[in-house]
């Protein structure tokens, strides 16, 4: 009786150990680690583009926001960087686009762009991996900025096309 009683009771005791180590590797497990330095570096504007976006104040918030999310360490960094970037994407929006820029095409990625950091967010929220979030979003913004050195090196003039097709 004393044999099955200690057994028992070692058995028990073996478990309780168990069940706190297992415990202790699900917190860990639960911190999503990121890797800013695998992350897409912003696409290059040229000269003329860059000219243009200088001037233009809402957008250089935005890009210095941005470049606040490449030197985040932690989830936290991220999730903040990330609530001052939506605010300044939200204030871009709004803004007056320089002449140049004022084009459906720079729009249409600017709220591509808006549509992934929600994503980001969500899955910050969610503690969902980020790293597929943040690089869909930072695609999504040098497609905007390439866009940028597309629309200012474009020898056509929409207006032509469109008066010869109403003609």
């Amino acid at each position: 009786m004393r044999k099955i009683f200690l057994f028992s009771f070692m058995f028990l005791g073996v478990l309780s150990c168990k069940n706190k180590n297992m415990e202790t590797t699900i917190t860990k497990n639960d911190i999503l680690v990121f890797d800013t330095s695998k992350w897409i570096k912003k696409a290059v504007v040229n000269a003329k583009a860059s000219s243009i976006i200088s001037s233009w104040s809402e957008y250089s918030a935005f890009d210095t926001s941005l470049d606040v999310l490449y030197e985040s360490e932690n989830l936290e960094d991220l999730a903040i960087g990330l609530e001052d970037l939506i605010e300044k994407q939200k204030l871009l929006l709004k803004s007056d686009y320089p002449e140049e820029y004022d084009v459906p095409q720079i729009k249409s990625r600017q709220k591509v762009v808006l549509t992934f950091m929600l994503k980001l967010k969500a899955d910050l929220e969610y503690r969902l991996p980020v790293e597929e979030a943040v690089l869909e979003m930072l695609r999504a913004n040098n497609a905007m900025r390439t866009q940028f050195n597309v629309e200012v090196n474009n020898p056509l003039d929409n207006s032509l096309i469109i008066e010869e097709e109403e003609n």
